[in-house]
């Protein structure tokens, strides 16, 4: 907690360049490029870093595939750009994956039109990824022996790309390069609103967890605060011509499907794109796409039903998914950025998720509506430019803030691991080897965790039963990872509370230890405050009706 009090004492003590409120994909690639950059930035949310929209998408880098149909094709071509470029600055962590889609009868396409679609999706990509290719039924049967090919009349294979870790571990890294290069950052600050005095920004922040008050001062702001963009406009009187839309998505998160490296994907009986990702151990399936007015939701019996009927009427499982097989849910809202003035003729399905940047410059504030994962690199160089036209200047305007370590230093890295023979310290039925997963997740920084384990060799044990994390990990975290309370460790700088079960968590010998190396004389408290159900412990997303169905643990849903 070191980091944060530090942090805490420099956000009420210091005028910033600029200063960013929420701390999501957008604010976060923001953040992490203007510091490369060398503006002096700082970045409040008033939860957790990722606590929202951005640990709640499908953990998929696409280039919109789906936005064809609209004929969006500058879109398309931008994101598609921009997945590749994901893919060769993250390599160990945005990674190409083949996806099968399978083409029922009756459907309002034929499959070879389809078909034709992904080799001019794949060409928009610059061919950048393997080419597609038509599959019959008896080629689905025989790649993936789960789908159930008796209603389909063809089908395709084609490449886009996902997230080795989830996706909110990816936003993290783009909190801790913000860190790296200078920025102050804090988790549960709270930005009550503001004014602007003699071009200066005062902004009202809280201390969410002691309740103390102070002001933030900036020249600069922006309001990067995802579903509540919006809302926070009104709090510091700010009129912009874009406004949110919501769409509320769930996943499911169920035991392992099927062994093969590759999303299935079907079209729902509502028309759009449905997904059996990968993750590990477990499968996520989803989502559903429903209207929403307020960014507040919560999953329900019917979006329960809708993901369970979809998946078994295309799946030949030997026993249909019930209820007692969800593992965990994922619920959060997707902000579509609109002009109220453009009307709503468009289909609320057909609505892309394109970003779209509004800027006050009278007042020197900016706003980001809508956004994705794919598109957080162009976020990062557009809010650039937006600040420099505001007056602030950029002194490294050429400096590269994204991306992993230069491979000398892996190289380096993978040499030393190799002569300590970290990989044998892994368990057997590990997924992958120690080293590859150590770099990936902590870069530059895995070289100082090899330092440790050779100091303490304790340091290298598995800690926290039916995970993969070793003590060194939770010490990184403890130190770099501005770790607050219970859940920002085990939902979103990791993902254990997706794939492992909630009374399985709780009784892991290791959990109090780990509670001990993340929060000192306050374990027994971030422990209790987990697990308790009333007071401020996470809140379930299920609705009251489906909790009465379902024992499974749901993410809570923050900002």
């Amino acid at each position: 907690m070191k980091l944060r009090d530090s942090n805490i004492d420099k956000l009420a003590n210091e005028t910033f360049d600029v200063l960013i409120i929420g701390g999501g994909i957008n604010g976060a690639s923001a953040a992490a490029a203007l510091a490369g950059k060398g503006v002096k930035v700082a970045l409040i949310d008033r939860g957790d870093f990722a606590g929202a929209t951005s640990m709640h998408s499908s953990n998929l880098v696409w280039g919109g595939i789906k936005y064809m149909e609209s004929y969006d094709f500058a879109l398309v071509r931008k994101l598609c750009k921009s997945r590749n470029h994901l893919i060769k600055s993250f390599p160990s962590t945005v990674q190409e994956i083949r996806f099968a889609t399978t083409i029922a009868k009756g459907f309002r396409y034929r499959p070879r039109y389809l078909w034709a679609g992904t080799w001019l999706y794949w060409l928009m990509g610059n061919g950048f990824t393997k080419i597609p290719r038509f599959l019959t039924p008896s080629a689905i049967k025989a790649r993936e022996s789960i789908i159930d090919t008796r209603d389909t009349v063809g089908g395709f294979e084609y490449s886009d790309a996902y997230l080795h870790d989830n996706d909110a571990r990816f936003v993290f890294n783009f909190i801790r390069s913000g860190l790296n290069h200078g920025a102050v950052a804090a988790n549960y600050v709270e930005s009550r609103g503001g004014r602007r005095e003699d071009g200066t920004w005062l902004i009202d922040a809280r201390n969410v967890m002691n309740d103390d008050t102070f002001e933030i001062r900036a020249k600069v702001v922006i309001n990067a605060a995802g579903p509540w963009v919006d809302q926070h406009n009104t709090l510091t009187e700010q009129q912009t011509p874009h406004q949110h839309a919501y769409s509320k998505g769930i996943h499911l998160i169920v035991p392992r499907l099927t062994d093969s490296q590759r999303v299935l994907a079907f079209f729902a009986d509502d028309g759009r794109l449905f997904f059996v990702i990968p993750m590990g151990q477990r499968t996520c399936i989803g989502t559903t796409d429903t209207r929403m007015e307020s960014p507040e939701v919560q999953v329900t019996d019917e979006d329960i039903d809708f993901v369970l009927d979809n998946i078994n009427k295309r799946l030949d499982l030997d026993h249909p998914l019930e209820r007692d097989d969800i593992i965990a849910t994922r619920c959060g809202v997707r902000p579509l950025a609109v002009k109220p003035s453009a009307g709503g003729t468009r289909d609320f399905l057909q609505l892309s998720r394109k970003h779209a940047i509004d800027t006050d410059e009278a007042t020197a504030h900016i706003s980001i509506f809508g956004g994705k994962l794919t598109d957080c690199l162009n976020v990062g160089e557009e809010i650039v430019e937006e600040v420099r036209r505001l007056g602030v200047t950029a002194p490294y305007p050429d400096a590269l803030w994204y991306g992993e370590p230069p491979e000398s230093v892996k190289q380096e890295f993978l040499h030393q691991a190799r002569l300590m023979d970290l990989d044998a310290m892994a368990p057997p039925e590990a997924p992958e080897p120690l080293s590859t997963r150590l770099w990936r997740r902590y870069g530059i920084h895995a070289l100082d965790m090899l330092e440790e384990i050779r100091e303490d060799p304790r340091q290298g044990e598995l800690l926290i039963e039916g995970t993969e994390y070793i003590r060194c990990e939770l010490r990184q975290a403890q130190r770099r990872e501005m770790i607050t309370r219970l859940e920002d460790f085990l939902r979103r700088r990791s993902k254990i509370s997706l794939v492992v079960s909630n009374e399985r968590i709780r009784h892991s010998p290791g959990l109090m230890e780990a509670c001990e190396i993340l929060f000192g004389d306050k374990a027994q408290q971030r422990f209790d405050e987990y697990f308790d159900d009333r007071g401020d412990a996470p809140q379930e997303t299920l609705s009251a009706s489906t909790e009465a169905h379902n024992p499974a643990r749901s993410e809570s849903l923050k900002w």
